[in-house]
Formats: C-alpha cells, structure tokens, sequence
C-alpha cells in the first residue's frame, strides 16, 4: 500500500485509498497500536479495529449493540467530553470513568466544514498517545470524511422517505393496514406491536439547528424506540413503540418529560410542552392518535395550572369531553343559574367569589389547600363559602351540584369566558 510523505520525514499513511470503514479503523488501529471505533455523529458504531483483543466494557458493549450504550453518551455529557468535542477540531483525552466501563481513550470529531459527521476513538490501553500521535489522529479524521458524508447523504434520503411516509399516516392519506406493512417493510422498519403518538410543543419554530439536536437526540436514547418522526413548524411528533413495558402510560409519560428535559439541559432548547396519545395497535388509528395528542396540548394551553402534571390523553379525565359538552350547551342554549349569580355579584361588588368556588372545587373541598391557594386563612375560605352558597343557592353537600359547577366552570374557561 503506498503511502505519502509529511512535512519533514514524517509519513502520512492515512492518504492511501481504502475500500471499506473497517479496513480503515484497522489501519488506524494498526498505526496508532491501539484499539479503534469509528462512529457515526449519533453514536452508532461504523466500524472498529479487529486486530486487538484489548478493549473495555464500554467499547464491547458498543460492538455488540452497535451503538455506545445510553449511559455512557449520559455519562460523557455531564462530564463534558461530547459538548467539547462538538467545538473542537482538536483531539481530546478522555479520563477513565470505571462506574460505566470506560477506560482512558482519545476521542477527535471529523468534520466536514462547519458539520459534524462522527468520531474516531482510540483506546490507550498500554500507552499515553503522543503529539505526533494526536496529529495522525487528525489525519485519520480528516481522511475519513468524505466517506462518512457518502453514508450521510444515504441516510438523509431514507430519511425523507420515512418522513413522508409518516405524513401520510398523520394526514390520513395512508389507512390500508396491508399497504402501511408494506411500507413499513420497504423501509426496513419493524412496527411495534403497540404504539402512542407524542407530540412535543415549543414555543417558537423548529430552527434547522434545534432540528439537528432534536435528532441527534432521538438517535441517541434507548429507553423507548422511536419508530417514525416529523417536524411541522413548532412541532415534534414521534411515533412511539410501546412494547417493551408491562405498564406502557408512566413509561411513555417519564420518557417524554426525559426528553424535554435533555433538549433544554443539552442544547438550551426551552419551554417544550410534551403530549401523549393513548395506546394503540391499528396502524390506521395514527391519524386518532395524533389527533388525542393535539387535544392534550389544548386542553393544556387552557388550564396550564390544573393540568401542569398531565401528558397522557388517558389522564386527561373530564376534559375528554370537553369539546362535545360544549357543543351540547350551544345546542341548549344552557347557562348555569349558580355561576351566573356569583358573576353577577362579582361584578358589582368587585370580588372573587368565582375564583374562590373553583379553587375550592379544584382541591376537592379541601379548605386548608384551597386556602393555601388562594393565599387567605381558613376561616376567611370559610366565611366565602358561606357567601357563595347563599347567593349561588349551592348546596356544597350535594355532589351532583357540585360536579355540574366544576364541569361549567371549567367549560366557561376552555371557551374563554
């Protein structure tokens, strides 16, 4: 294999042409003599050495799920390795971290322009890496490039391939269970047996840059399988595989609080508003699912405080409804004779007696938490209540009444009285 000259009397081997991704790690491998992976920017194993028995636990878990394990990616995170190395065009000595298997490494990123296209690790097992071993290193990563783009630019098309076909299930343009296997299979993706719709809500569009970290995300967690995903201006909607749980709804819930939580910790990506669908297995219900996820996001929007801790549609209780109730008072033209009152008296007094009531509804007749909530003592709650029920006319032990209160206090709000 012929190889080309450096400055001085130094040789560059990296220059010569090579047929595949493993041949390469091997000859880095090879030349550096240590161990070598070769990743993609999502940290999906490419290639690595095969010449060296030495290695650690984090790099064989690597090999045999050919990505590096989530709590390694976590691990290099916080610590600091991978926000450096998406600066850097330097190489960068990584400490050993026993509690995930890591040992000591040099990790360099090869870039094309101002892009990240993926990383090449090198294992010091039996030795410190050199100066000059840092400037073959740099050579190696810059010889790689091109190749790398080459698997970008195929992963880019198949990409938009899914996407349209995720479009076209979100849109109901796509219902026949028979043609989405089909799709599926085309595309080389194994449907779950169970699914939900998620859908995550920022409050602004979705930059090219915030797209980039979104991805890079999604590719890089492991605890829930993310079938199919699209973008639609302010929107993040996944398909979610729900297989893998007994008890899929709180899974899906802390995964999607997880995943706001790292796009703010990681990239500064602020104010998400997660949303869930329930659980489905008909393919052709994604259209629904998306539908519920949409309707969690409203219903949110409208009462941010009650429902701070919702996401799932099938937490969502009473506001399910909300929508068809309200189409029913249309029809009836129905006013609530109660809350008309309090209104009334609120307005010509310029109290607070409706906030009052469904403070006090809100917190389930608890008069210490409503107190709490309202910022007044006890004893004042109480003597409202007492005011409440004589100008209302409520009995505040009839259930009947005071569920129909909650319900049109809280239809009163989602139409924006």
């Amino acid at each position: 294999m012929e190889v080309n000259k450096l400055e001085g009397n130094r040789y560059d081997p990296f220059k010569a042409a090579f047929d595949s991704l493993d041949e390469f790690a091997d000859m880095i491998s090879q030349v550096l003599k240590c161990p070598i992976t070769i990743e993609d920017a999502n940290h999906r194993l490419l290639a690595y050495s095969t010449h060296d028995e030495r290695t650690d636990p984090a790099r064989i878990s690597t090999i045999i799920g050919r990505r590096v394990p989530e709590k390694v990616i976590n691990q290099l995170w916080k610590e600091g390795t991978i926000p450096a190395l998406l600066k850097t065009k330097e190489p960068i000595r990584v400490k050993s971290m026993e509690d995930i298997g890591l040992g000591h490494r040099v990790a360099i990123s090869i870039w094309k322009q101002d892009e990240v296209l993926g990383f090449i690790w090198a294992l010091e097992i039996d030795r410190s890496l050199t100066n000059d071993d840092f400037t073959l290193l740099k050579n190696a990563a810059d010889a790689v490039k091109n190749k790398l783009l080459q698997l970008q630019t195929r992963k880019n098309k198949k990409e938009e391939r899914t996407q349209e076909f995720f479009w076209k299930l979100l849109t109901r343009h796509l219902n026949s269970p028979r043609e989405i296997m089909e799709h599926f299979h085309s595309l080389q993706i194994t449907p779950a047996k169970f699914f939900a719709v998620q859908v995550y809500k920022l409050p602004h569009n979705i930059t090219n840059k915030e797209e980039q970290a979104i991805s890079y995300l999604l590719k890089t967690t492991q605890r829930v399988k993310i079938l199919l995903y699209a973008i639609d201006c302010n929107q993040l909607i996944l398909l979610a595989a729900a297989d893998y749980f007994d008890n899929p709804i709180p899974e899906l819930d802390y995964f999607a609080k997880m995943f706001a939580a790292k796009l703010d910790d990681r990239f500064g990506i602020k104010e998400i508003t997660p949303a869930c669908s329930g659980i489905y297995e008909d393919y052709s219900k994604i259209s629904k699912a998306y539908d519920e996820a949409n309707a969690v996001l409203t219903v949110k929007s409208k009462f941010p405080k009650e429902t701070k801790n919702i996401i799932n549609y099938q937490k969502l209780g009473i506001y399910q409804l909300f929508d068809l109730l309200l189409e029913k008072r249309r029809n009836e033209e129905y006013e609530n004779y109660s809350l008309k009152k309090l209104h009334e008296y609120d307005q010509k007094h310029n109290s607070n007696l409706l906030e009052t009531l469904e403070s006090f509804l809100n917190f389930d007749d608890n008069i210490n938490d409503a107190a709490k909530d309202l910022n007044v003592h006890a004893n004042t709650l109480a003597y409202r209540l007492k005011r409440i029920s004589e100008i209302g006319d409520i009995n505040f032990k009839d259930p009947n009444q005071k569920m129909m209160l909650y319900i049109d206090l809280k239809l009163n709000k989602y139409k924006g009285i």
